[in-house]
């Protein structure tokens, strides 16, 4: 065990000093990516190596093998689905419990719900989170009620829905959204967004096992992108609990899902040309989110950072804002910092200057530093 922490402790090390001087693509991030699981290895037993959109097919396959009652639907979902994460599953556990559906959110949803009160795990796949507003409805007065209305005699805790999620270089004004804020806003769902291969398997089968409603949602950039070493067995990750990726002492860095790795950069630009140490966390569950973890780093640093794809009027970093500045307010060197999407629709060739990237991110860590 202590050569294996010593192990560890090299490892970041060597993992901080790469960071300092490499400046990291998004398609570089699968090499830190495959490091990081290799070394700390979440699991134990056989591992493979998988992108994002496998290890959520993994996760589904565990599923079906281990819960009969178990069943997986959404629009093209039986041949594989538009991002493939469903794929050969109809082969392997029958068109009974993996299948298409009509094009109607509120209707999968609807029979999504309906399947979990009789006691069965509803897995819903929107195909794409921008989808996913015909269904509101269903989501926010049904699902996320149910319990409450009948006095916890019904639930359908047993549903969960996935959804790809966020920009992903082309797809223009309804195949880029990040709703996860409309949603944070409704008590009786939970919603999570994984970084990572390994995190989303984890994450993933955490939320079909809850006995919440809960609302997943997969960057759809990274199902390529994101590779690692992925446990093949099933493996839960605990909802609710951020997660610190670097610790540091000037400024907190916060993100969700493909964000995290452009705070990554982030900070290793700061640390490399500010001489800034920079702590970056990945939040992982919107809702209910980990208010304790992400106080205690702005205790510490003084200064918080956060950044999100969405729109930044209503957007999630300003539910987060508040509460930190609630709770942190003396001990802050400089105001807490948004930097998020425009109040536009998503744009389609303007993408480039609409996304909150690195040198944005960048430029707000130099105006706090200098306040």
């Amino acid at each position: 065990m202590n050569t294996i922490c010593g192990w560890k402790v090299l490892y970041l090390h060597l993992q901080w000093c790469v960071c300092s001087i490499v400046r990291l693509s998004l398609l570089e991030i699968r090499v830190v990516l495959l490091l990081h699981s290799f070394v700390f290895g979440l699991c134990p037993g056989p591992t493979q190596k998988m992108n994002l959109f496998q290890s959520v097919t993994s996760a589904l396959d565990n599923t079906l093998a281990s819960d009969p009652t178990a069943v997986i639907f959404g629009e093209d979902v039986a041949f594989g689905g538009v991002f493939r994460c469903t794929v050969g599953l109809r082969d392997k556990y029958g068109k009974d419990r993996v299948f298409n559906t009509p094009l109607c959110e509120q209707g999968i949803v609807g029979f999504g719900i309906g399947l979990a009160v009789a006691g069965a795990t509803a897995i819903a796949e929107i195909q794409f989170a921008d989808y996913i507003f015909p269904a509101f409805d269903q989501i926010v007065n049904e699902a996320a009620k149910y319990r409450y209305r009948s006095g916890n005699l019904f639930d359908c805790g047993n549903l969960t829905i996935r959804a790809p999620w966020g920009c992903v270089g082309h797809g223009a004004l309804y195949h880029s959204q990040s709703p996860e804020a409309f949603f944070a806003h409704c008590p009786g769902i939970k919603i999570v967004i994984p970084r990572s291969p390994v995190q989303a398997k984890g994450l993933l089968l955490s939320c079909i096992i809850d006995k919440n409603p809960c609302i997943f949602f997969e960057p759809k950039i990274l199902y390529r992108a994101a590779v690692e070493q992925v446990p093949m067995e099933s493996y839960q990750i605990p909802l609710s609990q951020a997660e610190v990726l670097q610790e540091g002492s000037d400024i907190t860095l916060l993100a969700w899902g493909t964000q995290v790795h452009v705070m990554r950069e982030v900070a290793a630009m700061a640390q490399e040309k500010l001489g800034v140490s920079c702590e970056v966390i990945d939040l992982r569950t919107i809702q209910p989110w980990d208010i304790e973890t992400v106080c205690k780093s702005v205790v510490k640093t003084g200064r918080l950072l956060v950044s999100h794809e969405a729109p930044v009027t209503g957007g999630f970093a300003a539910e987060i804002s508040s509460t930190v500045q609630e709770e942190c307010f003396l001990n802050l060197e400089a105001p807490i910092t948004r930097v998020c999407g425009y109040d536009t629709p998503f744009p389609h060739i303007f993408e480039p200057f609409y996304i909150p990237d690195k040198w944005k991110c960048f430029d707000a860590v130099k105006r706090m530093i200098n306040y």
